[in-house]
């Protein structure tokens, strides 16, 4: 972590369709894990618009109705492909509409209901987390 000084905050984002499946990437950064997108908050930027920002660069899709999910704090896990310590803000959203187009930080893309992905899917414990609370929440409202 010689090149971190501070904890990173950073937005993930669980994406969800009209048909209520939820997005997932695989990626490289997670050892070919199933993760959901996000990034790091610019300095003087809200975490609504990095929400947006990076779920535009990263899948060329336009979000809203964005609520904040729950937190994590990541230091150093091995999860991920270099040492780092973040602390996540994790957020859902909802599209209308849109064709996934992904950058360079992922692979492939797959839409998927929830408790099929925690099920079936080799995810991130983060995100496995994050997917957790959000059908937890979905139970009791």
């Amino acid at each position: 972590m010689a090149d971190q000084v501070f904890p990173e905050p950073t937005v993930r984002i669980l994406i969800f369709n009209p048909r209520s499946e939820l997005l997932l990437t695989k990626s490289h950064k997670w050892r070919g894990k199933y993760v959901i997108p996000g990034g790091h908050i610019e300095l003087g930027e809200s975490v609504v618009k990095t929400a947006r920002r990076e779920i535009r660069e990263e899948t060329n899709l336009e979000i809203h109705d964005i609520e904040f999910l729950i937190w994590q704090e990541f230091i150093c896990d091995e999860e991920f492909w270099k040492p780092r310590h973040f602390i996540f803000l994790n957020f859902t959203a909802r599209i209308d509409q849109g064709e996934v187009i992904l950058n360079d930080e992922a692979e492939e893309f797959i839409w998927i209901d929830p408790q099929k992905a925690l099920e079936e899917l080799d995810i991130d414990s983060y995100t496995a987390i994050s997917i957790q609370e959000y059908l937890s929440r979905m139970r009791i409202g």
